[in-house]
């Protein structure tokens, strides 16, 4: 990192906690106004305590390191406006939570519900802003030959020669192009048909990089075959101390994820096919706990009355519990109200013959084991809510695939379905909004991996304002 870099980065960071004070500032005034009609002037001419200073800088100092570890200060060139803007949104939300202690801890009565609700926002408003501007002012200097790094590529496969096209299409981020590093092979004849140049081989490469400019090397050899150039490229770069970038699609994956950590000072790359950062699942599981908490209080006068009914209608417990394969083929039990007389499952084996659904699932539109009441039960889905006691034991979660059983598991037969028992499974989900029972087995299964492709908290929130007009439509439910 050079002496310009580190200065344009602190004076980022000072920007920052300028705009994050504006931000408050401007919340107390617009509290104070709405309260006492406090005019801008008098507002101005305020004194405040010592203490009240102090305790700012201590909020300044933890709003900065939650900038820092949200990664707010890292290099930008390669990242979406969009995920910028999340990280703000994210980093803002941690502070107005630290907020929030800082209030209880110091028993600030201005830190109010809605004093935080517009600080929130105001202060992302702001900030985001002024990352878009600061933005656009970057791509502006890097367009017109300022601040730029020079690339160069090792390898010359079509994902190296599609990197470049890429990288030469966005100007904006401020890259050029020095060329490729090869030996010659056939395929090298696309590369120079496409207008690019292959400015050294592997034997001339450390002449090379100690002849010329290079801020950045992208590896793009296949792992295998080329194991020994890329180990010798990478000895070479760290020499000259020259920042390196790989392709985490070293295997050709389609849906992995990748992630860098370190074990006892080792450095190691971990991949994933969820979303596996802290704050998205701490928020998910916040959302679970408190969404099942209300939903079983409001709904407790009709669970009683579900299980007098089933318990008057018909012999047997009211519940019924069975094992169901969760999250990476862990099993569980899951909680459900008995629709079904008391050997329902030992009648399975007959009632094979009949089964009306696709795949390894077992369905019978008229079956017989299910009882009066438990037709009612399943139609309007009251049967699935004694799963919200599952969801607060964090077996389940209010949205995710649906957790099958195991005779249903064990009728799997492509491993690509089976990536959906990866992440904990839900009471609901793409398939229930839907239409449930009345989609093939193959269109559920593109569903569940489709959901968990596209994850979000605000999909799970679609999901469950869905779920509800379908479920009162009992569309699909047998």
């Amino acid at each position: 990192m050079n002496e310009r870099h580190r200065l344009t980065v602190s004076l980022l960071k000072l920007f920052d906690l300028a705009i994050v004070a504006f931000a408050f500032a401007l919340t107390t005034f617009t509290i104070i106004k709405i309260q006492d009609g406090l005019s801008i002037v008098r507002f101005l001419s305020m004194r405040t305590r010592v203490v009240n200073l102090l305790i700012i800088s201590l909020a300044l100092l933890i709003c900065h390191i939650v900038f820092q570890l949200c990664g707010l200060y890292r290099s930008r060139r390669f990242t979406q406006r969009r995920l910028e803007v999340l990280d703000v949104v994210k980093a803002m939300t941690i502070n107005t939570a630290c907020g929030v202690v800082l209030g209880s801890i110091f028993s600030i009565k201005m830190i109010t519900i809605q004093f935080l609700g517009i600080f929130w926002v105001v202060s992302i408003i702001l900030l985001a802003l002024g990352r878009l501007v600061s933005r656009q002012q970057a791509a502006y200097l890097r367009v017109h030959g300022k601040d730029l790094r020079y690339m160069l590529i090792l390898g010359t496969n079509p994902r190296a020669v599609e990197f470049a096209k890429r990288l030469l299409a966005s100007p904006e981020r401020g890259y050029r192009l020095l060329g490729f590093v090869d030996d010659e092979w056939p395929g090298m004849v696309a590369l120079k048909m496409a207008g690019f140049e292959v400015v050294s081989d592997y034997a001339g490469l450390a002449e090379y990089l100690r002849r010329n400019v290079v801020d950045e090397v992208a590896i793009y050899l296949p792992f295998g075959s080329f194991y020994k150039h890329s180990f010798e490229v990478a000895s070479l770069c760290e020499q000259h101390g020259i920042t390196m970038r790989f392709n985490s699609d070293v295997f050709g994956l389609k849906t992995t994820r990748w992630r860098a950590e370190e074990f006892n000072g080792d450095q190691y790359i971990a991949t994933y096919t969820d979303s596996s950062e802290l704050w998205p699942r701490t928020a998910k599981r916040v959302l679970d706990i408190v969404g099942a908490g209300i939903v079983l209080l409001l709904t407790s006068p009709l669970l009683m009355i579900a299980a007098i009914a089933i318990k008057l209608t018909s012999p047997g417990p009211v519940f019924f519990l069975q094992e169901r394969i969760g999250v990476n083929k862990r099993r569980f039990k899951i909680f459900k109200f008995r629709t079904m007389i008391p050997n329902a499952e030992k009648m399975m084996a007959q009632l094979e013959k009949h089964n009306e659904a696709g795949g390894p699932v077992f369905k019978i539109k008229d079956d017989p084991r299910i009882t009066p009441i438990g037709k009612f039960l399943r139609r309007s889905s009251i049967d699935e809510l004694p799963q919200l006691l599952n969801v607060l034991n964090g077996d389940m979660s209010l949205v995710g695939p649906r957790p099958l059983p195991v005779r249903d598991y064990e009728g799997f037969n492509e491993d690509w379905q089976r990536r959906r028992f990866s992440v904990k499974p839900g009471i609901t989900c793409l398939w229930q909004v839907n239409g449930r029972s009345g989609i093939t087995f193959d269109q559920w299964m593109l569903l569940d991996l489709q959901y968990m492709d596209e994850w979000s908290l605000w999909l799970d929130c679609k999901i469950l304002a869905k779920t509800i007009p379908a479920v009162l439509r009992g569309s699909g439910a047998a």
